[in-house]
């Protein structure tokens, strides 16, 4: 691949139709005798429909069907039970959608809605996450297939000998997604096929389960996605809105346009799950690690097991001879939890790098310094080197950048008026995966290209990202080339998702591009098209097992009123080592965008859950607080100049989710540098903080 286009700063391709209003999301496309949708959710925790009265909504001007499930299109069981939707009377979580009314206009949809009369009977739920929770149990894996418990050494023994030990439980709350663009859907049926225009992070998985649930071939199905307003995992794989607007389009015969409401998408299409995790750490009177053991519990739904992942971030992160993992779920009468911004890694970290400071504190070693001493060539969980590993890199340029040399590691040692000024750090770390994908590239008479892939740009810059990458693939300026994505039509390719888009897309790009030179340089004639074509299936599924990792380090310094508790970050700054770099310009977007959800993680976001009505009290953006642009005083990303020649043609690694490990950790190791207390369970809120001026 020719020098060029990857790695220089290329504005995004689609700004203009952005910032102009005429790219279209989801329910935006025009369409003929289109009608609108309305979810109508359960009232009830858990029990049983025993009637519809749809007689007022349908009196309502403009309402055309109450669609439910009685009288809803049959679908068959699916990969995923809670889109079976309208098909049986049974309620098994509180906002469980349980009809759509479907008007010409939304807001006689809203009102068709607001009549719809149901009754229930109801029993008795289980809606909230302890460590004792009877229910408790081990899964036969945690997400995505890793073995749900590890061990390695004696972790008892280990741990009973050392002279330094740390016992700590974390808490982390119910955290909700909250993409700008809601999930949406456009969808309408013609002569048997179905088209739907949604809000998804991958149109290939979303037709695929929409052919399962209507028994369909998948190419009776097409899914488009050209512009999505964010996902953060949410929006993975189809969800609630693309089958309830496809069920209702069909029940009407007519196109219908359905987006979920801000408070509808607070439970029924994923959040991360509240876990409690307790850590312990043993280590020698140097800060050597001996032994570590990571006991994750979190939730999941009586529809669908999702077991989140929390402990295995302490898997492969340090060394000890001594090592155990666990998790245990609860099956609560919840929404099944999902995918959000590095699902497991995330709270994890939280857990691991809190707990590493504790240890540094007790041990009387700079919290750096300890992380350097236990650094690891090789993956203690799959005893193989890593591909590359520059997590020290990080930790040193991170610490030069940010000025920690001098550093008072004693709590309250810096005041500046009323304020109380601590400084904190944490490790990142994140998979590097790659997924099978396939790409068209086509020569054109013009001296023009045409690169084709089902990617999905959801807001990440994967457009032009592709744009860069075909282009040197290629070898011709990028102005010559032409990139279409987000279309089931297209070549078939992996989800945005997992940090693995680009490293999967390129990939399939590059193989595409090769295929067209060699064509053209084997003289086939240009005065038609002329197209390569690459599938990535066998070069994907034939890599060799070894542990591939993004790394990074994350410093913050925060002010703690002395007498209020108020929180206010100063700084943050992070240095990440995730392989090649294809556009600095959007990259620096992604990491700065995962580090202020880990900054809003600790100090704002929680869903709180009313155990009596088993649902979300504070489920808008009014009352579930995040980070707005006033919190972020100063917020700076660096990466490394890292090349590992064992990942994928293009040397990306994915850096969706790395900014976000390690970032809450950061953010409350140094409030309690700041302050001398020390908050296990977050959101640091200044209700936990108030009156830190009277503490010794």
């Amino acid at each position: 691949m020719s020098a060029g286009a990857v790695g220089r700063a290329y504005p995004r391709l689609e700004g203009p139709a952005k910032v102009t209003g005429t790219a279209r999301y989801a329910v935006e496309y025009p369409v003929d005798g289109v009608s609108y949708g309305w979810a109508v959710p359960s009232t009830v925790v858990r029990g049983r429909i025993t009637r519809i009265d749809t007689t007022e909504a349908l009196a309502s001007p403009g309402v055309l069907a109450v669609v439910h499930h009685g009288n809803a299109p049959r679908m068959a069981p699916g990969p995923q039970p809670e889109l079976r939707l309208l098909q049986e009377p049974t309620v098994h979580y509180r906002g469980q959608y349980v009809a759509v009314v479907v008007a010409t206009s939304l807001e006689a949809a809203r009102e068709g809605a607001r009549l719809v009369r149901i009754d229930y009977d109801t029993g008795p739920h289980s809606t909230v996450l302890t460590d004792d929770h009877p229910g408790l149990y081990k899964p036969d894996q945690v997400n995505p297939s890793y073995p749900t418990d590890t061990a390695e050494g004696d972790f008892d023994a280990g741990y009973a000998a050392a002279p330094v030990r740390v016992d700590v439980t974390y808490r982390t709350p119910a955290y909700h997604n909250n993409p700008m663009e809601p999930h949406a859907t456009t969808a309408q049926w013609h002569d048997g096929r179905l088209l739907v225009h949604d809000s998804t992070q991958g149109a290939t998985p979303v037709r695929a389960t929409l052919a399962e649930l209507f028994e369909l071939p998948p190419e009776s199905i097409r899914v488009v996605a050209q512009h999505v307003g964010g996902g953060f995992g949410s929006k993975g794989y189809a969800k609630a809105s693309v089958v309830l607007a496809a069920l209702a389009a069909r029940h009407v015969d007519r196109p219908v346009k359905l987006a979920l409401t801000r408070q509808q998408l607070f439970g029924p299409v994923g959040y991360r799950t509240p876990t409690i995790q307790r850590v312990r750490l043993a280590a020698d009177t140097d800060g050597q690690l001996t032994a570590i053991c990571h006991d994750a519990i979190s939730q999941t739904s009586t529809v669908r097991e999702f077991a989140e992942q929390t402990a295995v971030y302490t898997r492969s992160m340090y060394a000890a001879p001594h090592r155990r993992t666990t998790h245990r779920v609860a099956r609560l009468d919840v929404p099944t939890p999902f995918w959000m911004r590095a699902p497991g890694e995330c709270p994890g970290a939280y857990a691991l790098e809190s707990a590493l400071d504790e240890l540094a504190i007790a041990v009387g070693i700079d919290p750096v310094e300890l992380r350097i001493r236990n650094d690891t060539a090789v993956d203690p969980d799959q005893g193989r080197p890593f591909t590359s590993r520059n997590l020290v890199a990080c930790l040193r340029e991170g610490a030069e950048r940010f000025g920690w040399a001098g550093r008072d590691p004693s709590p309250r040692s810096v005041r500046d008026g009323r304020w109380l000024i601590g400084t904190g750090v944490a490790g990142s770390s994140y998979p590097a995966r790659s997924r099978p994908s396939s790409a068209t590239a086509t020569a054109r008479p013009d001296g023009s290209f045409l690169v084709q892939i089902n990617a999905t740009d959801i807001g990440t810059g994967a457009r032009t990202a592709m744009w860069q990458v075909a282009a040197d693939a290629l070898g011709v300026p990028p102005e010559r080339v032409e990139i279409r994505i987000g279309d089931s039509e297209l070549p078939t390719a992996a989800l945005a998702g997992g940090s693995m888009g680009t490293a999967s897309w390129s990939w399939a790009v590059m193989r595409a591009a090769q295929a067209l030179r060699e064509k053209l340089r084997d003289g086939v004639p240009r005065t038609g098209e002329v197209t390569g074509e690459a599938d990535t299936t066998e070069e994907v599924g034939g890599q060799p097992a070894l542990p591939r990792y993004a790394y990074g380090a994350q410093f913050v310094e925060v002010r703690v009123d002395a007498d209020t508790g108020e929180v206010r970050l100063n700084r943050m700054l992070g240095v990440f080592a995730a392989g090649r770099v294809v556009n600095p310009t959007t990259a620096r977007s992604q990491l700065i965008g995962g580090m202020t959800m880990g900054l809003s993680m600790a100090l704002h976001e929680e869903g709180l859950l009313d155990e009596r009505y088993g649902d979300w009290v504070n489920h808008d953006l009014a009352t579930y607080h995040i980070t707005g642009c006033a919190d972020v005083e100063s917020i700076e990303a660096y990466w490394l100049d890292e090349r590992d020649d064992e990942l994928n043609p293009a040397g990306v690694k994915g850096i969706g989710e790395i900014g976000i490990v390690g970032a809450a950790a950061a953010v409350a190791n140094a409030v309690h540098h700041a302050t001398g207390v020390r908050i296990r369970e977050l959101p640091i809120r200044l209700d936990k903080l108030i009156g830190v001026s009277d503490l010794a």
